[in-house]
C-alpha cells in the first residue's frame, strides 16, 4: 500500500478529484491501494443529507461549504489538522464497513497512545475521543465497495476555533480539542502523519 503525502493547504475539489481518481484505478485494473495524507485549505464539508442544520447559518461561515458524496453531518477541514483518504479494496476485505471505521480509530487511537495520549470510543459514537472531548472525526463513502474520504484529526490548536461556528458532527455540546493540547507539547501535522503511517499499515495490510 502507496502512502502519499499531498501537501498542505489542498483545495477540497482537488483532493476530492484526486480520491475519485484513484478509486477508478482499483476498479479499472489500473492502479493500487493507496492512503492519501494531506492538510486541507479551510472548508465546511456536509453529507447529502435532507437535514442540514449542523451548518447553522451557512451563509456566515468563515469557509466556503462543500456537499460531498461521505456519510455524516457538518465538519470543518483547515490548517493544523491531519485528513487522511484511505482508498482500499473494501471487496477484499469482506466487504466490512463497520470493520473499517473501527480500524480507521483503531490506527489513530495507536498512533495518539506514540504521543502520550490516552484516546479511546464514546459508545454509540464514531470517531477518536479523549474524556468526552473530540478529537477525530470519520466519514466514509464507497464506490463500488471501494473506499474514500476517511478521517480529520486535529492536532494543533489553529484547527479548533472553525467548529465554534457549526455543530461538529451534528452533536450538541461537543467539545473539540488537538493532539498538541493532549499531548502537551506543540506537535506538527508531519509529525503526526509519520507516526500514524505504520500503525494504518499493520491494520490495513492484506
Amino acid at each position: 500500500m502507496n502512502p502519499n503525502w499531498l501537501g498542505n493547504r489542498v483545495p477540497y475539489q482537488e483532493g476530492l478529484e484526486i480520491q475519485e481518481a484513484a478509486v477508478a484505478a482499483i476498479l479499472d485494473g489500473s492502479g493500487g491501494e493507496q492512503l492519501l495524507l494531506l492538510e486541507h485549505a479551510p472548508v465546511y464539508t456536509i453529507g447529502r443529507l435532507r437535514d442540514q442544520s449542523s451548518l447553522r447559518e451557512p451563509e456566515l461561515l468563515p469557509a466556503p461549504v462543500f456537499e460531498t458524496n461521505r456519510g455524516g453531518q457538518a465538519t470543518y477541514h483547515g490548517p493544523g489538522q491531519l485528513v487522511g483518504y484511505p482508498i482500499l479494496d473494501l471487496r477484499e476485505r469482506h466487504r466490512d464497513l463497520h470493520a473499517h471505521l473501527r480500524n480507521l480509530e483503531e490506527a489513530l487511537i495507536r498512533t495518539c497512545g506514540d504521543f502520550g495520549i490516552a484516546a479511546g470510543r464514546q459508545q454509540g459514537m464514531t470517531g477518536v475521543w479523549v474524556q468526552g472531548r473530540k478529537l477525530a472525526s470519520l466519514g466514509v463513502g464507497v464506490k463500488k465497495w471501494i473506499s474514500m474520504h476517511g478521517f480529520a484529526i486535529n492536532i494543533t490548536p489553529e484547527s479548533l476555533l472553525p467548529f465554534f461556528a457549526i455543530t461538529p458532527c451534528g452533536i450538541d455540546g461537543v467539545i473539540m480539542t488537538c493532539v498538541s493540547q493532549e499531548a502537551g507539547r506543540p506537535v506538527s501535522v508531519e509529525e503526526f502523519s509519520t507516526a500514524f503511517r505504520p500503525h494504518f499499515t499493520a491494520l490495513f495490510q492484506r
